[in-house]
């Protein structure tokens, strides 16, 4: 049996998760479950999967339930003895402290949550080099590259080809992008997913993000990762290799494969009962450059990668503000590039080395962002 914890069990990647393991029932064992402020949803899971330990974000609840609670709880659930694998799915900075917790524990990591290798690569991947610990990603693209990249080694790569989907707006210009409301920016093509990643995606930050990631995760540098706009969403990202040849990985829209990838590796891969890809149903597929001049947080996500030290991570700080502005409709759409390009300038750039200090800089990044909506968002 494989042992696992999931953080951020009632989003969308726990849920999923949880979905591959009813797929595997004797294959997989729910041992700890930690969740934020969906408090039914997690009942249904402690009666389901009947986990050893829980926690949950507010002392309130976990009073209720008699459960672990907040950063620290999430850390009991993450260094379980018990427990081979934890998932980490839980939303922004609030998964990195589990992640190493569970790294200095050798638990090895399958990894969503963007924020975590953003915001802290050079320590999350120091932590895992240092007490030997695999990182799996769970995003299809950095799954899609970690299983091209199988077996070969970083000298042979030429480049990384991250592919897009291009949100809802692709093709838009920026003229098109002032008005647009929150629920046309949440109908996202292929993928069915939670609020703040639809809209990262929609601006296509989600994509600026997963290229810092995949340096991080596979020790590429900038220059060799590029961005391709594939709007059927079943390459789900390529390698090209220094002799010519491109290996990609073609699955269904589907999170449960990765995850499921994530789950068994190093072992072999499991019969399933997911729909399966037909070639049959893409005649046509199509790939074109990014529009990074309408879609400036591809750019934004460069800038702050080049610049390194703790620009990351006001990258992520100020887009959560923008982004969560934008969902409460204090800011137009077009201006969420303009509140996060605003802070990126004002910000000096410190090296850090622990935690603390990326929290530090992500609560100021956070206070100079909201005042930034509210100088932009007047121009409703």
């Amino acid at each position: 049996m494989i042992n696992i914890s999931v953080l951020g069990s009632t989003g969308s990647i726990g849920t999923q998760t949880l979905s591959v393991v009813d797929e595997f029932k004797d294959s997989i064992n729910v041992v700890g479950l930690a969740a934020g402020a969906n408090i039914s949803l997690l009942g249904k899971q402690i009666k389901k999967y009947h986990p050893k330990a829980v926690s949950v974000k507010s002392q309130k609840d976990a009073r209720f339930l008699k459960t672990h609670w907040g950063e620290d709880g999430n850390c009991a659930v993450a260094t379980l003895p018990q427990v081979q694998k934890v998932i980490i799915a839980t939303p922004g900075l609030f998964g990195i402290k589990p992640t190493l917790a569970a790294i200095k524990a050798k638990k090895t990591i399958a990894l969503a949550t963007k924020e975590v290798l953003v915001a802290a690569g050079d320590l999350v991947m120091s932590e895992a080099k240092k007490h030997k610990v695999d990182i799996v990603p769970v995003d299809s693209e950095h799954s899609a590259i970690f299983q091209c990249l199988f077996g070969r080694k970083a000298e042979e790569v030429k480049r990384i080809i991250l592919t897009a989907s291009g949100g809802p707006f692709r093709g838009m210009k920026p003229k098109q992008l002032k008005n647009l409301t929150v629920g046309q920016a949440l109908k996202h093509p292929n993928w069915k997913m939670g609020n703040k990643i639809t809209i990262d995606s929609a601006t296509l930050m989600n994509k600026g993000f997963e290229i810092i990631e995949a340096m991080w995760l596979f020790g590429i540098p900038l220059s060799k990762i590029t961005v391709v706009v594939h709007p059927q969403s079943v390459i789900h990202s390529a390698v090209e290799f220094i002799d010519g040849s491109i290996i990609a990985q073609v699955a269904p829209s589907d999170m449960r494969l990765p995850i499921q990838y994530a789950l068994f590796y190093p072992g072999r891969r499991r019969a399933n009962n997911f729909k399966k890809f037909s070639f049959s149903d893409y005649q046509t597929l199509t790939f074109e450059e990014p529009d990074s001049k309408t879609f400036r947080c591809l750019d934004l996500a460069r800038k702050a990668i080049l610049k390194g030290k703790t620009f990351p991570a006001v990258l992520t700080a100020a887009n959560d503000i923008a982004v969560e502005a934008f969902l409460s409709e204090k800011l137009p759409f077009n201006r969420i590039p303009d509140v996060i390009e605003s802070v990126l300038q004002t910000h000096k750039g410190v090296k850090y080395s622990s935690l603390a200090e990326i929290l530090a800089v992500d609560t100021w990044a956070r206070n100079l962002a909201g005042e930034f909506v509210v100088k932009f968002g007047r121009r409703l």
